[in-house]
């Protein structure tokens, strides 16, 4: 996050979020604020008819947010915003009914049938009879938003630790389809003791799966304990991302997490990328 972010708090985090992806994508990667606005100066001088004969990309104001099931909403609600910080935009719950059905699960419900399986073998609710609800909270961050997703039990509360389908037993980063949500770390702060008071704080509200993974080889939970601070954060020094430093971290519900800065070069390549960016979406 930048000075842009910071000079831009008085507008409110939800208008932030509703300006051209470029603006966006520029607070993530320490742009000024007078490209941003020139970007989304320029992006928004399309007529309508000339955007929806645009490219794809010229469509796009960015990544709105990303989405993440969790089993505990409460537990998963707390660690997103009380300990990372994050605001809660709204809350909605007890989605049910064949409109959302089709909407979120057509697919899956085409693959159990071409399978000949009960939908509900391969995790598919039965939101068209309110069997099952859909519960969301959405979490806004200074440059991108989280969207918590809890499929319950129509009999459980909302909010509750019992969700419809059980949780993925295993969740290395290197299963295809396996995503990661990314944190980005202001440039002046200590990346160890960030990470030193995470697994803290949350260690203290019995989040005991928030562990962030070492620079040198433990084999036990006591060894990564024991570990010294400084092998926290991996500081890249090869080419070309050099000026990349980088911790993975699982989340109370055993998400995956990075937390990264980008320093020196890699942080000018970013740059450079936004920039051509802004040149195929500016007409």
């Amino acid at each position: 996050m930048t000075d842009e972010a910071d000079n831009t708090t008085d507008m409110g985090r939800r208008t932030l979020l509703q300006t051209a992806g470029a603006a966006v994508v520029t607070g993530l990667v320490a742009g000024t604020a007078a490209d941003a606005q020139a970007a989304t100066q320029g992006a928004n001088s399309m007529s309508p008819a000339e955007r929806n004969e645009a490219p794809l990309g010229a469509r796009l104001q960015g990544v709105q947010h990303f989405g993440l099931t969790v089993q505990n909403m409460e537990r998963a609600y707390q660690f997103y915003t009380e300990v990372l910080g994050g605001t809660e935009v709204f809350r909605h719950g007890d989605f049910q009914g064949d409109e959302v059905q089709n909407t979120l699960l057509a697919d899956q419900e085409i693959e159990a049938n071409a399978r000949g399986v009960n939908p509900r073998t391969i995790g598919v609710p039965d939101l068209r009879s309110g069997a099952q609800r859909l519960d969301v909270r959405f979490i806004q961050f200074d440059n991108v938003v989280i969207e918590l997703l809890q499929y319950r039990e129509a009999d459980q509360p909302m909010g509750g630790a019992k969700s419809f389908a059980e949780p993925v037993e295993h969740m290395s980063p290197a299963f295809p389809r396996m995503m990661h949500i990314c944190f980005y770390i202001r440039d002046d702060v200590d990346f160890n003791k960030f990470i030193a008071d995470l697994e803290a704080e949350s260690a203290r509200r019995g989040m005991t799966q928030v562990r962030a993974n070492r620079t040198i080889r433990v084999m036990t939970e006591a060894d990564r304990k024991a570990a010294p601070r400084n092998t926290n954060t991996n500081r890249v020094t090869v080419e070309p991302s050099n000026g990349w430093e980088l911790i993975y971290c699982k989340g109370p519900e055993g998400e995956q997490l990075e937390f990264v800065k980008a320093l020196g070069p890699v942080k000018q390549r970013f740059s450079e990328a936004l920039a051509k960016r802004q040149q195929t979406i500016v007409r």
